[in-house]
């Protein structure tokens, strides 16, 4: 957001500091509202379209110890978590200053402050914020809830990345754990790209047979094979001037990878049947949940294909990562689902989101997501309470030798096969070298387990 569009509150109870700082940015920004006594703060969020907040973190010099400061910055992100804050601190403070970083501040800025730094550090804030806003922008409205919510750096990173390499060509590979949105991303940036108007085709490879394989992306003439009964154009074609997203690239074999890389190397398919090669004029975008040091294994995986689907790579962290997402993440669904069951609007107490913040999330932001429509669905209540958020047993069955020390070493153990088959998406062979057993070993735990 360019800063002459925002509106800037700022919270002090030093006259001085209110009227120094509405001084410098009164002509930089849209709008300076200032504000000595914070108990207004709710009014006033409430009130206006506030963009960014100024916060001090004393607001009585007889305490003086910057807890007020934390306790108004909880209560900012509570009420307006999209709201961007800049706490003002002394010097003595620098430690409270950090403090309030891990709770949830944007920056902090030491009195006295130079003036191009305090403008500078509210634009990159506010530039950041827009990057936000944008990834947003092009994610509704295509069908479904396609939104990607973050105010987390890591996130604020990878929409900065996204804006820089959407409106490219570039080969671009999505890397996350399962329930991260990688879809979800490949989408957006396709919508951003100069292919936005063109198609996006999605193909998840990994559960292609060598035969399905060929015939779903080259396509194939009529009697290539016993149930080809017409002719068919493959997805590569299908997604000809746009996006081709293979999905979990990382499970297809290496007969397989020798055929892709072909085709992308050549930028030609044959359909099956035919000897007749076409052009075929797409953007690729792959996605899977192995490691990058897993795929760089040549028995598994060929190095030049990497380079080829890998110009761009785009790391998506698991909710566990980016707790301070969760709040606004929930309050996004709780939203969404609320209007889909033509229930009143939601929101939760504070206990509900004390216990949706340490929470572990196994299965990413899709867990939280099934997680907030069941407790929409069976809320009595407009106000979310603990009880009402119920996480799903297929995740916490996994993580249950983690939180009882008192389960039985065979559980444990059968715990882990379970989250580790899972994780492999059924691969016996990888799940067995990660779990250190041979296949033979774990076939007879999985005889063992009843699994």
């Amino acid at each position: 957001m360019i800063l002459k569009k925002a509106t800037v509150l700022i919270v002090d109870d030093d006259p001085d500091v209110l009227t120094a700082v509405k001084l410098l940015l009164k002509t930089e920004a849209n709008e300076v509202i200032t504000e000595k006594n914070p108990e207004n703060l709710n009014w006033l969020l409430q009130r206006n379209q506030v963009d960014l907040v100024l916060l001090d973190m004393n607001f009585n010099s007889a305490i003086n110890t910057g807890n007020e400061g934390l306790y108004w910055l909880r209560k900012v992100k509570e009420w307006k978590p999209e709201v961007c804050v800049i706490m003002i601190t002394a010097y003595g403070d620098i430690d409270l200053a950090v403090r309030s970083l891990k709770e949830g501040a944007n920056d902090f800025i030491v009195k006295p402050w130079h003036n191009e730094k305090l403008i500078d550090t509210i634009k990159e804030l506010l530039d950041k914020k827009e990057g936000i806003k944008q990834i947003k922008s092009v994610t509704k409205g295509s069908g479904g809830d396609t939104s990607i919510l973050g105010e987390s750096d890591v996130m604020q990173d990878i929409f900065h990345k996204v804006n820089k390499i959407a409106p490219t060509d570039a080969n671009i590979l999505i890397l996350g754990e399962n329930g991260t949105g990688k879809d979800l991303m490949a989408k957006a940036i396709h919508e951003r790209s100069l292919r936005a108007g063109k198609p996006f085709v999605k193909v998840d490879v990994g559960a292609l047979t060598d035969t399905l394989f060929e015939s779903e992306l080259f396509g194939h003439k009529k009697g290539a094979y016993t149930d080809a009964r017409e002719d068919r154009i493959g997805r590569f074609e299908e997604a000809q001037g746009g996006t081709l997203f293979l999905d979990e690239i990382g499970n297809i074999s290496l007969q397989q990878q020798a055929k892709l890389l072909t085709v992308l190397q050549n930028r030609q398919v044959t359909r099956l049947g035919t000897n007749k090669a076409v052009d075929v004029d797409i953007r690729l975008i792959c996605a899977t949940n192995a490691p990058l040091s897993e795929l760089a294994n040549e028995n598994r995986f060929r190095k030049d294909l990497i380079y080829r689907i890998n110009t761009v790579e785009i790391n998506m962290p698991p909710l566990r990562k980016r707790n301070e997402d969760i709040v606004i993440l929930a309050r996004h669904f709780a939203k969404l689902y609320a209007s889909k069951y033509l229930k009143p609007s939601m929101d939760f107490d504070a206990s509900a989101l004390q216990k949706l913040k340490s929470y572990n999330y196994p299965g990413n932001v899709r867990e939280l997501q099934y997680t907030i429509e069941r407790a929409v669905i069976m809320a009595d209540d407009h106000v979310l309470k603990p009880d009402d958020l119920i996480f799903s047993i297929l995740e916490t069955t996994a993580d249950l030798a983690v939180d009882d020390d008192n389960v039985p070493l065979s559980i444990m153990e059968k715990n882990a096969i379970l989250k580790v088959i899972e994780k492999h998406n059924g691969n016996i062979t990888r799940a067995a070298k990660e779990l250190g057993l041979t296949r033979t070993a774990l076939y007879r735990r999985l005889s063992k387990y009843d699994i």
